[in-house]
């Protein structure tokens, strides 16, 4: 069931036309930070994991609208709640499709934004593999916050307000990733967050 529903989501994601708007919010706060910070190289190379991650976590939340709430107007979660499919399942088949959906093309666009902002190889390699640990953590927020704001006017503004929080110790992990130890702290929040959210998320839609 829950390959079924993750199918499912996936289905609707490629659908959509919003499908690239992550992507290309991304590589574009990629092309567009350097006129902000000037030619200065070094400063760029510096500050541009924290950039990318918080591009990254804005990438994020820019479907969160659209995660769960059309499924609750349309009367979707009431019938899966009446075929006795639990909401924990339906909002983990939401997380594993929203990760697919954005941090796999966020991922493949990295090279294209780390050349934008001048990362060097070696600190473009350790940001891929902080990415691909820590993304989990930023979709598995967003369907928190989707199913805390669901039906409610400007959810989607109040799910940033909700994840930003909370978002914190994974990008402080991800940008210092380069340290001894961030990899494994970064990955052990990715594993709290991704345990801890379809229960979370699931009391919410059930609440609702």
């Amino acid at each position: 069931m829950l390959l079924t529903l993750i199918r499912r989501d996936l289905a609707l994601t490629v659908r959509s036309p919003a499908i690239w708007m992550p992507v290309m919010f991304f590589v574009l706060v990629a092309a567009l930070f350097p006129f902000a910070v000037g030619p200065d190289a070094r400063l760029l190379a510096r500050i541009a994991p924290g950039v990318l991650w918080v591009s990254a976590l804005l990438a994020a939340l820019l479907p969160v609208e659209t995660l769960l709430a059309p499924d609750m107007e349309d009367g979707t979660l009431d019938q899966l709640a009446s075929r006795g499919i639990a909401m924990e399942m339906v909002a983990t088949a939401r997380i594993i499709a929203h990760w697919l959906g954005f941090a796999v093309p966020l991922l493949a666009a990295l090279p294209v934004a780390g050349i934008l902002v001048g990362l060097d190889g070696e600190t473009g390699t350790r940001l891929a593999l902080a990415l691909l640990l820590g993304t989990p953590a930023l979709a598995a927020l967003a369907v928190v916050a989707a199913a805390l704001t669901a039906g409610l006017r400007g959810g989607g503004a109040l799910a940033g307000l909700i994840v930003l929080p909370l978002a914190l110790p994974v990008l402080i992990f991800g940008v210092g990733a380069a340290t001894p130890g961030a990899l494994q702290l970064l990955a052990a929040a990715s594993l709290v967050s991704l345990a801890v959210a379809p229960f979370a998320a699931g009391a919410a839609l059930k609440g609702d």
